[in-house]
């Protein structure tokens, strides 16, 4: 699947949709924050790993391409093809989240938290992409 900007998706979301994705990212992260409270913020920040929008994202992208398939066949198929590529960036997204973790606690006790942010920003985007590279090769 070729990786593409496409402004006239947001266009065509309706405001159900923005409202089911807003409130499961604010519940996750919420529920994160009251487990952070609860057993400190080691375990909590293993909550805030979770990505909060991928199953409200995912039930969605379905939604829409079986939409526009009318249930047809065609149209499942679609979605599950779509659902997947989804499910394949969040896993590519995933692997730069460690990769920004793993920069963060090494190098923020020696620089300052803006260079550390900075850094492990791009290390996140940089492994992030080849994830998506590496998955698109050679799992498809």
């Amino acid at each position: 699947m070729k990786i593409e900007f496409n402004p006239s998706a947001v266009a065509s979301a309706t405001w159900r949709e923005y409202a089911i994705r807003f409130l499961l990212g604010g519940l996750v992260t919420a529920g994160a924050g009251l487990i952070a409270r609860k057993f400190g913020p080691v375990i909590g920040g293993l909550f805030m790993a979770f990505p909060a929008i991928f199953p409200a994202a995912a039930t969605l992208i379905e939604e829409q391409d079986e939409r526009a398939g009318s249930s047809t066949k065609s149209g499942e198929h679609r979605a599950q093809v779509d659902v997947g590529a989804d499910a394949a960036g969040a896993a590519a997204g995933s692997i730069g989240l460690l990769a920004f973790a793993a920069i963060v606690w090494r190098i923020l006790p020696t620089y300052s938290p803006s260079f550390t942010l900075v850094v492990a920003t791009l290390g996140w985007f940089g492994l992030s992409f080849l994830g998506w590279i590496l998955i698109d090769r050679f799992w498809r």
